[in-house]
């Protein structure tokens, strides 16, 4: 697949139906496990159904989505990162999510970093929303470092759980 964008240290690049063996490993680790939630994916069919259904049909619909971040040295996928469009929410919301490996040496924050830039510079998308666990204290930081503003506590649809919800306005915006 053809890659979004570079930074230092990574590649960002479209998810594709080669990449089922990352996914399952990836929503079924112990971070998207408990601050995401539990997805039910557990064979490469159940992983063709969520590209499908999701990151690859975002794409198709709004010309954003869920894109892998890998590693520039050695192409090892690490995690995602990207804009989801709920129906629940006004704006596209920004999601990523880390194999517990990778954790604790800034590729989130690096990755979503270029990828505001992307967002604003080749999607010409001036706000974003996103959301949080309550209790996901290093997903409330990355937020906090990339000037996501806290918003309000709510509930997303057919959920019990709160969420934390924060917005951001692109530095560039006549709105900022």
């Amino acid at each position: 697949m053809p890659e979004i964008l570079q930074t230092q240290r990574l590649i960002l690049r479209k998810l594709s139906f080669n990449d089922t063996d990352f996914i399952i490993e990836l929503v079924n680790s112990p971070g998207w496990l408990q601050y995401i939630g539990y997805r039910n994916i557990h064979t490469t069919e159940d992983a063709i159904r969520y590209l499908g259904d999701g990151p690859l049909k975002s794409y198709e619909q709004h010309g954003f989505g869920l894109l892998l971040i890998q590693l520039k040295t050695t192409g090892t996928p690490i995690g995602m990162c990207g804009l989801l469009k709920r129906d629940t929410l006004p704006l596209p919301d920004l999601g990523y999510a880390l194999l517990p490996a990778y954790e604790g040496k800034g590729y989130i924050t690096e990755a979503t970093s270029a990828y505001l830039t992307y967002v604003e510079q080749q999607l010409q998308i001036e706000k974003l929303m996103a959301i949080t666990s309550l209790n996901n204290e290093k997903s409330i930081r990355v937020l906090e470092k990339l000037h996501f503003v806290f918003e309000r506590y709510m509930n997303m649809s057919g959920d019990d759980n709160p969420v934390r919800l924060f917005s951001w306005t692109a530095p560039d915006s006549p709105e900022k």
